[in-house]
């Protein structure tokens, strides 16, 4: 059986094309048009990836990725978007989100970032992730998380592989088209505004002052590296 995509979209013309287009890719297709079936489906479901309208009936998109994130931070969640507030955007990263796309989209475009993430999912085990402890920072691969302290940074899966990938690599910088490609394993598309939302909140979980980092540094106008 194919991996399996839930597809929330109020528009049946769009839940229409994308569910065509994906089947013809191989996947299961599950559909839903507003948040509160999206969440029903989800429950249901458990999907391999999340395909997520914004602007909803009943719950909104935000509404519905904050509920899923409460219960589950692997499953790749891809927001769908007409909006073009920079706000937008970064709100849907911040509650959880994995990365959006704006409409109108490619659906080429749309194929390959389902594609990579699904492929991320698969293709990180726990011998290919770091293991560390550094001072009070802990980085767990067993568990999939960080602890300050002993106590859990309860990272989304996205900002784990990020220290993680970082921490294995300690003083190398990276810039953040090669974070997208490394981590998120985007090669040609992809926001790198993603990139630099997932180190904010990254910070903001396991730094002591998130202004003043003490692991996750910054190259000034080249990128990010994690110091030792």
């Amino acid at each position: 059986m194919g991996k399996t995509v839930l597809i929330v979209d109020d528009e049946k013309n769009i839940v229409d094309i994308l569910s065509f287009n994906l089947k013809n890719e191989g996947f299961e297709i599950i559909t839903a048009y507003d948040g509160e079936t999206a969440i029903e489906q989800y429950a249901k479901n458990r999907p391999d990836l999340i395909l997520l309208d914004v602007m909803l009936p009943v719950l909104d998109g935000f509404e519905v990725c904050r509920r899923i994130r409460e219960k589950d931070i692997t499953t790749p969640i891809i927001m769908l978007t007409a909006r073009e507030e920079e706000t937008d955007k970064v709100l849907g990263l911040d509650i959880g989100a994995d990365d959006y796309i704006t409409k109108p989209f490619s659906i080429r475009e749309l194929q390959a970032r389902i594609k990579a993430n699904i492929r991320r999912m698969d293709a990180h085990s726990a011998d290919e992730l770091c293991s560390a402890d550094i001072g009070g920072l802990t980085i767990d691969n067993e568990r999939y998380d960080a602890f300050i302290n002993g106590k859990a940074a309860e990272l989304t899966q996205r900002e784990f592989e990020l220290i993680s990938f970082l921490a294995a690599r300690p003083d190398k910088v990276f810039s953040r088209e090669e974070l997208l490609h490394e981590v998120w394993q985007y090669d040609y598309f992809g926001d790198l505004r993603a990139v630099d939302v997932a180190i904010r909140r990254l910070r903001e979980k396991v730094e002591e002052d998130p202004s003043q980092p003490r692991y996750v540094m910054t190259k000034r106008g080249v990128g990010y590296y994690f110091e030792p």
